[in-house]
């Protein structure tokens, strides 16, 4: 049984959101998977991330807390996604008809006057009387809000920009309405987050770097990581692979350099020397690499060596919310006077 398969059949036993580390127990324990790597807690957790960043709210799980998942029930209600059913697939206005609720929900506020933000459920009373989605399930409106919410997160984990923002209470607008200098107020605190997140891989011991490294390195999708010993490792401070749709795996050795001063060419050269076969390297670093070492990497006649760089460090832990977390804000607009005289 497929790892992920096994997850999935544990979760819908607890019947309840588990930490990976307790979902890996249970599987072994119960016989429905087996792990030749020396570190299955982190192979399960990585290919849960790897499932829900891909299958986005098509995935059977989704993630609670950090490193605790639980079976998606929106998956579970099916035709709750906005796809047509055959006991639904009436005649449209030639408007829509199979929309995805995200969809609809813009195109419903686009419409909506002087741009004001709608309650989730006037969202899908508008949309369904629109045509503009088809469902037999029971809580539309929450399928709505649950995608609408699912959206934001997602569009902020790859940096991408929102459509849609929370005002508190389940109203929501678009995104397009937000002032210009929300938006820059928006990526200031990013920027700033990020810095504090280099800041602090920066002050780690080189222990607790290795192991940020590697808590990454697993978010990513790698299995099967293992520190190597600080004594003769060659370069090397830990060994992965790196699994891609569950059919392309490649092995990577990865040098962490918790560095002020940019890396050189020549530690490109020395991580190079230390890959065994059918390796690839990557090297990690709070600050940044020189061209001439740039240039090594990318040296066509030698074994791929990635490079990774503090700013591409710190985004890509805010994107997998290691020690960083996503969090919605409201916007307040004042509300039409009703009592004043015209």
């Amino acid at each position: 049984m497929r790892a992920i398969d096994a997850a999935a059949t544990v979760l819908a036993e607890a019947k309840g959101p588990l930490h990976y580390i307790m979902i890996t127990e249970r599987m072994i324990a119960q016989g429905l998977w087996d792990s030749e790597g020396k570190t299955p807690e982190a192979t399960v957790n990585a290919r849960l991330a790897v499932d829900i960043r891909d299958q986005g709210t098509a995935s059977r799980f989704v993630r609670v807390g950090r490193g605790r998942f639980a079976l998606n029930a929106e998956k579970d209600q099916g035709q709750d996604r906005g796809s047509p059913s055959p006991a639904s697939a009436r005649g449209g206005d030639g408007r829509g008809g199979s929309a995805s609720f995200t969809d609809a929900a813009e195109r419903v506020l686009a419409e909506s006057p002087d741009r004001s933000p709608l309650h989730y459920a006037a969202i899908t009373e508008r949309a369904l009387e629109r045509d503009l989605i088809h469902t037999e399930g029971r809580t539309p409106s929450a399928t709505m809000y649950s995608q609408i919410l699912t959206d934001i997160r997602r569009r902020e984990t790859r940096g991408e920009a929102p459509r849609f923002v929370q005002h508190g209470r389940g109203m929501v607008g678009l995104a397009a309405w937000l002032p210009v200098e929300v938006a820059g107020l928006v990526e200031k605190k990013n920027r700033e987050v990020r810095q504090a997140l280099l800041e602090r891989a920066g002050s780690a011991s080189p222990a607790g770097f290795e192991r940020l490294v590697g808590e990454l390195l697993s978010a990513m999708g790698f299995e099967d990581i293992e520190v190597t010993r600080t004594s003769n490792d060659g370069g090397v401070d830990l060994r992965g692979t790196l699994v891609v749709g569950d059919t392309v795996r490649i092995r990577m050795a990865v040098q962490a350099k918790r560095w002020k001063a940019n890396v050189q060419a020549p530690i490109v050269q020395q991580v190079r020397g230390s890959l065994g076969a059918h390796e690839q390297g990557l090297i990690v670093t709070t600050s940044d690499f020189s061209r001439g070492a740039r240039e090594e990497a990318l040296r066509p006649d030698a074994a791929p060596v990635g490079l990774m760089d503090g700013q591409q460090f710190a985004a890509l832990l805010a994107k997998h919310q290691i020690g960083a977390r996503i969090q919605p804000y409201e916007l307040y607009a004042l509300a039409d006077d009703e009592g004043s005289e015209g």
